[in-house]
């Protein structure tokens, strides 16, 4: 069997996702180039490696197999061209770094930044997940280091602290909510709101509203939460956002701030790498710096 880098990671991520069109995205080809590839894969070994269905796709035997040594030879190949880029001048190396939305606008900016500052050869390519796909994502060698929420499921990855995040409602000064310090989620049903366009953490309110079996009602969508909450502070609607971007967004528009009761609304964050696996020593710096500032 003749399998090329891309191959294997096409493969993997389509076993992640549970489709060939997700995964086809996750690394950057087309369905129809996807399509191929795996039917070439398939072709040149004599198996089957995926069973196909209108759901999805699923592993076989040989698929699981596949599987498993793909991950060795990608992780095996990437410590490689760590190793090298120790002795290579000019060397570029690249981390790939999931976070949730609420890592993403409240910590990360201000911890990453000084670490690649003094590390001029590093990039960082950071993408907003969920955090049960960053665990995933983690464990399966999709990504190098996650930031995500330790209430989701953690087998097979090494977790260390690294922030608590507290959501919070903001409203117009003249909304009923401003007059209370905390409310709980299901009290807000009647409301309407304000949401993003998309992104994990729209993604993870939308999930809670649909767990008590609420729809919400919302006026707008916007790309920012900085236009959320201008638009709640006009009376639009009422948001949900997370309580250092809401104190931020405070000092320029007349907001309310109203803590939510939830468990699900205080999440403590943690950084993550994959267990049993031995990350490139600048994947390893990183990991380090994140988990001790």
């Amino acid at each position: 069997m003749r399998f090329d880098f891309i191959d294997l990671r096409l493969f993997l991520a389509v076993a992640e996702a549970g489709s060939i069109t997700h995964g086809a995205a996750q690394v950057g080809l087309s369905l129809a180039a996807a399509s191929d590839r795996l039917r070439e894969m398939e072709a040149t070994g004599d198996v089957r490696l995926l069973e196909r269905g209108r759901r999805g796709v699923a592993l076989t035997e040989a698929g699981e197999a596949l599987s498993h040594h793909a991950r060795e030879i990608l992780n095996q190949a990437t410590l490689m061209r760590g190793e090298m880029g120790r002795f290579a001048r000019g060397l570029r190396t690249n981390i790939r770094v999931v976070a949730n939305t609420a890592a993403i606008v409240e910590v990360l900016p201000s911890r990453l930044s000084p670490w690649l500052a003094a590390h001029p050869q590093v990039d960082v390519e950071l993408r907003e997940r969920q955090s049960q796909e960053i665990a995933r994502s983690i464990a399966a060698g999709f990504a190098d280091i996650g930031v995500l929420s330790d209430a989701a499921a953690h087998e097979g990855l090494l977790l260390k602290p690294f922030a608590v995040s507290k959501l919070v409602v903001v409203s117009a000064k003249t909304h009923r909510l401003a007059m209370e310090k905390e409310t709980r989620f299901a009290g807000l049903a009647e409301q309407y709101f304000v949401g993003l366009e998309g992104g994990a953490l729209q993604d993870h309110i939308d999930a809670q509203a649909d767990r008590i079996g609420v729809r919400l009602r919302y006026r707008v969508r916007l790309r920012t939460f900085e236009s959320i909450c201008a638009a709640a502070s006009d009376g639009v609607g009422i948001a949900i956002v997370p309580d250092t971007v809401a104190r931020r967004c405070k000092r320029a528009y007349p907001l309310a701030l109203t803590s939510l009761a939830d468990a699900w609304a205080t999440r403590n964050l943690s950084v993550c790498v994959a267990s049993g696996r031995d990350p490139t020593p600048t994947v390893q710096a990183l990991f380090d710096h994140l988990a001790s500032a």
